[in-house]
C-alpha cells in the first residue's frame, strides 16, 4: 500500500460538476445575449459603425470668385441637418433656416463681396449618429460698384414729414434685392414701406406722419448686392435718427396765411404772399429739405429768364428740387396778407440782412427743423409731384406700397 485512501466515485462525480459550472459552458450571466465576447464585439462594432449622413456644401472647398447671391447651399442625405455655422474670418455670422425636413439650410442674406467664408455643418442620420462637414470659399471681387447717398444723416433730428431717403449712384435694375437690404425699423414700433422713384432712388416712410420722438433705426447691408448686372454695393452702415416736436404749418393761398401747429395746437397765424397768377405755388404736402439763411434766387435757374436776380434772399427754406421756398421778402412792399406777388415761392415779411430776429420770416426760420411740414392749399396749380422734393405724402399709402 502507498498509503493514500482511493477516492470514490462520488466524490469524483462532484469534482467533475464543479469544474464544469465554473467553466462557463453551461450558462450565462444575467444580461448576455448568449453569444459571449463575439456578441460583445458586434455591439462594439454597431456602435463605432459611421454615420450614414452625407453633408454636402456647394461651392466646394477652397472655391474663388463665388457669387454673393444663389451660390450658398448646405444639404443633407441619408439625414437631417441640426447645425449650420457660416461666418467671415472676423466671426461675423451669416443668419439661414434649415428647412424643416432638414434636407437643406439656405442663407437669408446675400455675401458680401471679397470675403472668405468657413461653413461648418453637421447631420444626423436615423440612428442619431452624427456626420459634420466644415469647407471654406471665397466671394467675388467686384470691377464695378454702387453706394447709396442717404438723407437724413446719422445722428440727426429732423421733422415729422422726413422720409429716408437714399440715391444710389448707378441705376438699379434688381430694385427688391436692394431694397431686402435695407431695412428700417423704430421705437415706437410702426410699419414702414419703401417707394422707388425711377431707378436710382427709394424713400422709406409710415403711413401717417412719424410720431414726434419716434427713434428710427437704418441699416444699409448692400456690401455684395448685385444691383444691377455685374454692379455690386460695396456699403455697409448703420444710421439711427430721432423726429422731434410736430410742426405742420398751413398755408392758405385765397386767404393768404399761415397757420403754424405745434404738437397739434396753433402757435402762430403770419401773413404771406404766394405764387401771382401764372407762377402759381403747388398745391401739396411739402417737405422742408434745406435750411439757408441767405442764397441767391435767379430766375434762369428755374426757367423764368431774367425776371429776377436777387442774390440776398434771407431766411430760405426749399420745399422742392424744382426751386419753391418758403422765404423771407424784404421787397414785397404791403403785398403780405394781401395779394400774391411771387414766382411760385412762398413769401414771409423780412429785412435786407435778415437782421431782425422779430419779422414773420425770421421767427419762423427760427422755429423749423428739416422735415418739417408745409401745407399748400387753395392754389389754381396742381398739387406737387411726390419725387419734387421729400413729399411722397401726397401719394395714397396703397399707391405708396405699390
Amino acid at each position: 500500500m502507498n498509503g493514500r485512501r482511493p477516492i470514490s466515485a462520488a466524490l469524483l462525480g462532484a469534482a467533475l460538476l464543479l469544474v464544469t459550472a465554473c467553466g462557463g459552458g453551461g450558462g450565462s450571466d444575467a444580461g448576455d445575449d448568449g453569444k459571449g465576447d463575439s456578441g460583445k464585439a458586434s455591439s462594439a462594432a454597431e456602435a463605432n459603425k459611421p454615420s450614414a449622413a452625407v453633408v454636402t456644401v456647394a461651392p466646394k472647398n477652397g472655391a474663388d470668385d463665388v457669387a454673393t447671391s444663389g451660390a450658398l447651399k448646405v444639404t443633407a442625405s441619408k439625414g437631417k441637418l441640426t447645425e449650420v455655422e457660416v461666418a467671415d474670418a472676423k466671426g461675423r455670422a451669416v443668419d439661414g433656416k434649415i428647412a424643416g425636413d432638414g434636407a437643406s439650410w439656405t442663407p437669408s442674406q446675400h455675401l458680401a463681396a471679397s470675403t472668405t467664408y468657413k461653413i461648418h455643418a453637421v447631420a444626423k442620420d436615423k440612428d442619431g449618429r452624427e456626420s459634420a462637414k466644415d469647407t471654406s470659399f471665397t466671394t467675388l471681387t467686384p470691377k464695378n460698384t454702387f453706394i447709396g447717398t442717404f438723407t437724413p444723416e446719422d445722428g440727426s433730428k429732423v421733422g415729422v414729414g422726413m422720409p429716408f431717403s437714399v440715391r444710389f449712384t448707378r441705376g438699379i435694375t434688381h430694385p427688391d434685392d436692394v431694397e431686402k437690404a435695407i431695412t428700417v425699423t423704430t421705437e415706437p414700433s410702426v410699419p414702414v414701406e419703401g417707394h422707388w422713384f425711377g431707378n436710382d432712388r427709394i424713400d422709406f416712410r409710415p403711413e401717417e406722419y412719424w410720431a414726434a420722438g419716434t427713434e428710427v433705426t437704418v441699416k444699409l447691408n448692400l456690401d455684395g448686392v448685385e444691383g444691377r448686372p455685374g454692379v455690386y454695393g460695396k456699403q455697409v452702415r448703420t444710421v439711427k435718427f430721432t423726429i422731434g416736436r410736430s410742426q405742420v404749418s398751413t398755408v392758405d393761398v385765397k386767404k393768404k396765411r399761415m397757420t403754424v401747429e405745434r404738437d397739434g395746437k396753433v402757435i402762430k397765424k403770419i401773413p404771406v404772399t404766394t405764387g401771382k397768377p401764372g407762377y402759381d405755388t403747388w398745391n401739396g404736402q411739402m417737405v422742408i429739405s434745406e435750411k439757408l439763411k441767405v442764397t441767391r434766387m435767379n430766375g434762369e435757374t428755374v426757367g423764368y429768364g431774367g425776371e429776377y436776380d436777387i442774390k440776398d434772399v434771407p431766411h430760405a427754406m426749399r420745399l422742392t428740387n424744382s426751386g419753391t421756398f418758403i422765404h423771407g421778402n424784404y421787397w414785397g412792399g404791403d403785398a403780405f396778407g394781401n395779394y400774391n406777388a411771387s414766382h411760385g415761392c412762398v413769401g414771409l415779411r423780412d429785412v435786407r440782412g435778415g437782421y431782425d430776429g422779430q419779422v414773420p420770416a425770421a421767427w419762423f426760420f427760427n422755429q423749423s427743423m428739416i422735415g418739417d411740414v408745409v401745407v399748400v392749399k387753395n392754389s389754381h396749380d396742381k398739387t406737387v409731384a411726390p419725387d419734387n422734393g421729400f413729399n411722397g405724402w401726397n401719394m395714397s399709402w396703397a399707391d405708396w406700397k405699390k
